[in-house]
C-alpha cells in the first residue's frame, strides 16, 4: 500500500504497536511524537518520524500538506485519569482541541478516515446495566480524561455528517504489554513488573477488589489495521470480556517474578472505576477480531521485557 499512514503519538506505548504491525505490511508510517511520554526506543527507525506537538498548528499543517496522509491513527493524548482530574483544562486542550485541529487538517488535506484511540475503561462509567458491557450502553464519564474521549467521538460523528469524513473508533480496554511506562499511573501491570523484579514495595489503591479487562497490545495492533480496513463510522469495544481484579493481577505478577513481598495498601484514587469488564462481540461481527492472547501468557511477555530492560536474570 502506497498511501501516507500518519501516525499520532506514535512513539508510544500503543502507537509503537500500531507502527510496528503497519510495518510488518510493508507500510512505513509517518509518525508524530512529542516524546512527553512515547520514547524514541519504542519505535522503529523505519518510520519517517516528526518529533512535534500535535497542539502546533503550524508544523501540523505542514505535514499534512507535504504528506497527504490517507488514513490517521491517531493515539497523541493526554493519558493520566488522575491528571484530567486535577486539571481538566489542560486535558481538554491535548485531547479534545488538539484532536479538533486534527480533524480540521484531515477535511483539509483529503484523509479518507480517521481512526481514533478512544477508552472503553473510562467511558461508560460505572452506572452501566450490562457486563460485559456492550456498545450499546450510553457513555457516562466520570473523569474528564473519558469525558474528553466521549467528546472527541461525538466530533468525529459531526465531521463525518457534515465532511464525509470516515471513522473508526477503538474503545480499549485496560491495555498492557512491553513499551507501556511503568512510571505513568495509567499502566499497573508495568508498574507492578518493575517494582516486583526490583523487590520494590508495591502500593494497591484501595481495597484491591477494583475489576479491569486487560488486553494485550499485540491484539489492540491488529485491531486497528482491521478498522483502517473493515471499520467504517461505527464504535467497537478492544477487550477480552474477563475481569481480573488488581489482587488477582498482583498474585499472578508475583508467580511471574517470584516476588516475595505483600502488597501495601493505600486510599483509593479519584476517578477510579470498581468495575469495569467489556464485550468484543461487536469486533468479531464487524471486523472478525478476538483477543488472542490469554492474560497469563501476556504477563509472563510483558515480565521478560522488563527484565531484559532491567537487566536482572
Amino acid at each position: 500500500m502506497a498511501d501516507n499512514i500518519l501516525v499520532t503519538g506514535g512513539a508510544g506505548f500503543i502507537g509503537s504497536h500500531v507502527v510496528n504491525a503497519l510495518i510488518e505490511k510493508n507500510i512505513m508510517p509517518i509518525v508524530i511524537d512529542n516524546l512527553s511520554s512515547g520514547k524514541m526506543e519504542n519505535l522503529d527507525p523505519r518510520a519517517l518520524f516528526y518529533q512535534q506537538d500535535i497542539t502546533d498548528d503550524e508544523m501540523m499543517e505542514k505535514i499534512f500538506m507535504v504528506h497527504k496522509p490517507k488514513y490517521v491513527f491517531h493515539l497523541a493524548a493526554q493519558i493520566s485519569v488522575s491528571r484530567s482530574v486535577k486539571d481538566p483544562i489542560e486535558d481538554a486542550r491535548i485531547n479534545i482541541t488538539g484532536t479538533l485541529k486534527l480533524l480540521e487538517l484531515s477535511v483539509k488535506y483529503g484523509v479518507e478516515k480517521f481512526i481514533f484511540s478512544s477508552t472503553g475503561g473510562a467511558i461508560y462509567g460505572d452506572d452501566v446495566s450490562t457486563i460485559p458491557t456492550p456498545e450499546t450502553e450510553f457513555p457516562k464519564p466520570i473523569s474528564p480524561y473519558g469525558i474528553a474521549k466521549f467528546s472527541v467521538e461525538n466530533y468525529l460523528r459531526f465531521y463525518n455528517y457534515q465532511h464525509g469524513l470516515k471513522y473508526a473508533v477503538l474503545r480499549y480496554a485496560n491495555v498492557y504489554g512491553p513499551r507501556q511506562d511503568p512510571h505513568g499511573e495509567a499502566g499497573v501491570v508495568a508498574i507492578f513488573s518493575e517494582r516486583m523484579l526490583k523487590g520494590e514495595e508495591v502500593i494497591i489503591f484501595g481495597d484491591g477488589e477494583n475489576i479491569r479487562d486487560y488486553v494485550y497490545v499485540s491484539d489492540v495492533a491488529k485491531a486497528n489495521l482491521l478498522a483502517m480496513e473493515k471499520l467504517e463510522n461505527d464504535v467497537i469495544n478492544i477487550c477480552t470480556g474477563i475481569g481480573t481484579s488488581v489482587n488477582q493481577l498482583f498474585e499472578a505478577l508475583r508467580k511471574a517474578t517470584a516476588y516475595a513481598k505483600k502488597p501495601t495498601y493505600a486510599d483509593p484514587r479519584p476517578g477510579d472505576l470498581r468495575k469495569s469488564i467489556l464485550s468484543w462481540e461487536k469486533a468479531k461481527r464487524l471486523m472478525g477480531w478476538e483477543p488472542s492472547v490469554k492474560l497469563n501468557d501476556g504477563l509472563v511477555k510483558t515480565v521478560e521485557f522488563f527484565r531484559k530492560k532491567l537487566g536482572t536474570t
